[in-house]
């Protein structure tokens, strides 16, 4: 028995936990200074230059620059096309009349009958549709300090080349201004269908009058 506790003595000490070495942390190391470049890349030496002929070329425009000769344009192509682009976006068809939206059927009637006396006229002969349209515009724009009934003749396009555009281009617009209430055709006297009666509405200086 007493052969068996000593025995387990023996055991008991091989297992005893021993005591952990205690670790002590390094000191830490001085900052290092700035390296100086110019030391260290002391013995650097440039690449000898190839023996290359220099680029003399003129260096390429940011964008392409084409001029009119090099696509065969001109200025009286340009005014050409421009004639012929303008209208693309208008009906085909002539409006006889025209009355906005809201105002009583019987307008047109007193509108031809000459209920409102006519204030001014406008004639469009001669011009182009660029400058119809500049004149058209402000002629409109005073007339409406004068009153309400205007006559705006645009001819039957007799002179144009091929199908009339300015008759059909003129109605377009007035169909289309914002002062425009109605427009019918003229008496025969007046200009037939070469010219048109436009009902304005009054603008606020007019009215204070």
């Amino acid at each position: 028995m007493k052969a068996y506790k000593a025995e387990l003595k023996k055991l008991k000490q091989q297992v005893r936990p021993k005591a952990l070495p205690v670790v002590r942390s390094a000191p830490l190391p001085e900052k290092d200074e700035e390296p100086d470049f110019a030391r260290l890349f002391a013995d650097v030496r440039p690449l000898k230059q190839a023996a290359r002929a220099p680029d003399t070329r003129p260096k390429p425009p940011h964008w392409p620059r084409h001029g009119k000769a090099s696509h065969g344009s001109s200025d009286a192509l340009d005014e050409h096309l421009l004639h012929e682009m303008s209208g693309w976006f208008e009906r085909d068809e002539q409006a006889g009349h025209f009355l906005g939206n809201g105002l009583p059927a019987g307008t047109l009637k007193k509108l031809r009958g000459g209920h409102w006396p006519v204030v001014a006229t406008l004639d469009l002969h001669g011009t182009n549709r660029y400058e119809a349209h500049s004149l058209l515009a402000l002629f409109l724009h005073r007339a409406r300090t004068q009153g309400n009934c205007v006559r705006v003749i645009h001819g039957m396009g007799y002179g144009s080349r091929g199908t009339p555009v300015l008759p059909r281009m003129v109605r377009h617009w007035l169909m289309h201004h914002p002062q425009v209430l109605a427009f019918c055709t003229s008496h025969a006297r007046d200009g037939g269908d070469g010219a048109l009666l436009v009902l304005l509405k009054r603008s606020a200086v007019s009215r204070e009058d």
